[in-house]
C-alpha cells in the first residue's frame, strides 16, 4: 500500500489544507518574517505555530534559517509548482468535459 504522505503533491495539499497554514503562507508571500512575528497574530501558543511551520517545511513550502537568535521563515515558491501543474491539468480536463456537456444541451441553430 502506498503511503500518501510520502508523495510530495499530497504533502503540499495536506499542508495547505489547514487555514492557519494558508494564513502563514499568505503572510510569507510578502517576504521573510521572523518566527516570533509570524506567530504574533495567531491565538495559539508559539509551540503550536511551530508545529504548523514544521508541516509547511516538511512539505517543502518554506525554509527556516537561524540568524543570530532569530529564526527567519521564507517561502520556497518553486515548491508549489507541482501543485500548480496538477491543478492546470485538472482544470483543462474539466473545462473540456464541461464544454462537451454544454454542446450536448446547447440547441444547434437550424440551417
Amino acid at each position: 500500500m502506498v503511503n500518501l504522505s510520502d508523495i510530495p503533491l499530497d504533502r503540499t495539499f495536506a499542508a495547505l489544507g489547514d487555514p492557519t497554514r494558508r494564513a502563514i503562507v499568505s503572510r510569507l508571500a510578502a517576504g521573510a518574517v521572523a518566527t516570533s512575528d509570524l506567530a504574533a497574530p495567531f491565538a495559539m501558543s508559539l509551540p503550536a505555530v511551530l508545529k504548523h511551520l514544521r508541516v509547511l517545511e516538511e512539505a517543502g513550502l518554506l525554509h527556516r534559517e537561524k540568524i543570530g537568535r532569530t529564526v527567519w521563515c521564507r517561502l520556497r515558491p518553486d515548491a508549489i509548482d507541482a501543485a500548480s501543474d496538477w491543478m492546470t491539468q485538472t482544470r483543462r480536463f474539466w473545462e473540456g468535459n464541461l464544454d462537451g456537456l454544454a454542446a450536448l444541451f446547447d440547441p444547434q441553430p437550424e440551417s
